[in-house]
């Protein structure tokens, strides 16, 4: 690809800003705003609770595997016509599926749409980056970031309040003026880049890779479900998802060629900012998950409410990515990107002690202060991840990375998931082993009154109480194990280098938050 214009002399660049960061705004949404419209879309599709899933699955491994080889196209055929690509593609499979009228049709444009939307939050990254000059890089990419953040964090709240006001489909439907938006930005705003025509893709790294990562996916989604490893589907596609991975790790190693260059790798901090990433990417969306169930499940709070109790985590970050910004700029970015860890580890251990009755103020202090800790955790990441690259990476690198926290993710809802279940079955026996008319608390009045082991309700109300005890200390447990990933995260830290002055504008402008 050809080397872009000098920042400084880049025309219309603060319309192309809004245009990128409408677009990944757009595709950010949709990585969760479909989920708590799932019930009414099993109806209106005549599925099963199971095969509605499909629709969140097929989904995300069209993103997954179509992220990877973003680098490539971009050079082949032209960041700006891949970006007006994945844009046009992405709103018009959005529209389709708000128009689906049967589950297999659904499944199809879901697919088509988390393909046309793998590309858009790299692209965006390495256009921004190549735009603004090291000096405002910064500033601009967390004022980006901070758009980018509300969508996953945002996502529930707009799609109950569309789900309940309107239907389903709108939560498809209104990707429709943020899709026109910037498609007509990018065409009319963004200058062209020279293709490299000649180059040739690398088809058997591709196809390995979507193997691997594919069956990977479908593993995680579907374990729970099919009992984990008690299941010939799910040992089958652990072995293919070994498989393809350990075959593309050996031919990108071998290759003369490869679709992800292998000198990526050589870059310490790069390196070490990918594990960073992949523990971000699966307490960002695990913790979002897991808080999102416990205020509907346990504090009893109807899905609109809870939402909105969950959306001050996304104004929090939005505060911290502007202070953070400056300070990874003025500061070593490793004490910032540590500040913000210790701060997300205090916020899980104190969630460990929560019960569905914790005050609602200390419950919003919780949660900001977490968002806070996020915003505090992506700015100085994103400067020592891509501070050292060569630019000729930053496209392949941020791709690499946007893949690395969707895997991240997808581990981490499914880890916490399978601890979640697995926990609330094994303490509700556990405590019910003790509800037996031996146990002498069974004979105060007060609570024979509601728990009466002779009668069919009591009994019922009991199990129920018992359900609810199981669960609370499930989901402790939950938030112990998201804490020690942020404990871990303390252990890579020291691996990366304070990058060099000058090169600080120019590594905080990748927020790989989509």
């Amino acid at each position: 690809m050809g080397a872009a214009a000098p920042a400084g002399t880049v025309p219309h660049r603060a319309l192309v800003t809004v245009c990128a960061m409408v677009a990944t705004l757009m595709q950010a949404l949709d990585g969760t705003i479909a989920n708590v419209a799932m019930p009414y879309m099993q109806g209106g599709l005549a599925a099963t609770a199971e095969q509605i899933t499909w629709v969140l699955t097929s989904y995300i491994i069209a993103a997954a595997i179509m992220t990877a080889p973003v680098g490539f196209l971009a050079a082949r055929f032209g960041r700006k016509a891949v970006f007006l690509a994945s844009v046009g593609g992405f709103t018009v499979a959005s529209l389709l599926c708000g128009a689906a009228q049967s589950l297999e049709q659904m499944v199809v444009f879901r697919l088509l749409q988390g393909a046309f939307g793998a590309a858009l939050v790299p692209l965006s990254q390495s256009t921004m980056l190549d735009i603004y000059p090291p000096e405002q890089r910064g500033q601009a990419m967390a004022i980006w970031g901070m758009g980018v953040m509300l969508g996953p964090i945002l996502g529930p709240t707009l799609g109950g309040i569309l789900t309940e006001q309107w239907d389903w489909r709108w939560v498809f439907y209104v990707n429709l003026p943020f899709g026109l938006l910037a498609f007509l930005g990018l065409l009319l705003f963004m200058q062209p880049e020279r293709a490299e025509a000649g180059r040739r893709f690398d088809w058997f790294g591709f196809a390995a890779l979507s193997v691997g990562v594919g069956a990977l996916q479908l593993l995680l989604d579907r374990g729970e479900v099919r009992n984990w490893f008690g299941s010939t589907e799910i040992i089958v596609e652990a072995v293919v998802a070994g498989l393809g991975l350990y075959l593309f790790a050996v031919h990108m190693a071998t290759a003369e060629r490869p679709f992800i260059p292998p000198r990526l790798f050589r870059d310490r901090n790069f390196t070490a900012g990918l594990g960073l990433w992949f523990l971000v990417g699966a307490i960002l969306f695990a913790t979002a998950a897991l808080l999102a169930t416990y205020l509907q499940t346990l504090g009893r709070y109807p899905v609109l409410t809870a939402g909105l109790l969950l959306a001050p985590r996304g104004f929090g970050v939005m505060v911290a990515m502007i202070v953070a910004g400056r300070l990874a700029s003025r500061y070593d970015p490793r004490l910032v990107m540590l500040f913000g860890i210790l701060l997300l580890a205090w916020t899980l251990w104190d969630i460990t002690g929560w019960t569905p009755d914790v005050p609602t103020r200390w419950l919003l202090t919780v949660t900001v202060a977490q968002g806070v800790a996020l915003g505090f955790v992506f700015i100085p990441l994103n400067l020592l991840s891509f501070a050292t690259l060569e630019p000729a990476l930053r496209t392949d690198g941020t791709a690499l990375v946007s893949l690395l926290r969707n895997l991240g993710s997808a581990i981490g809802i499914a880890a916490v998931a399978a601890v979640l279940s697995r926990g609330t079955q094994a303490m509700h026996a556990d405590l019910a082993a003790h509800a037996t008319p031996l146990n002498r608390i069974f004979e105060l009045p007060s609570i024979a009154r509601f728990w009466d082991l002779d009668t069919a309700r009591g009994l019922a109300l009991l199990n129920e109480e018992v359900t609810r005890q199981a669960a609370i200390v499930a989901y402790a447990n939950d938030h112990r194990m998201l804490l020690g990933l942020a404990l871990g995260m303390l252990l890579l830290l020291p691996l990366m280098r304070r990058p060099p002055r000058e090169a600080a504008g120019a590594g905080a402008g990748h927020a790989v938050v989509d």
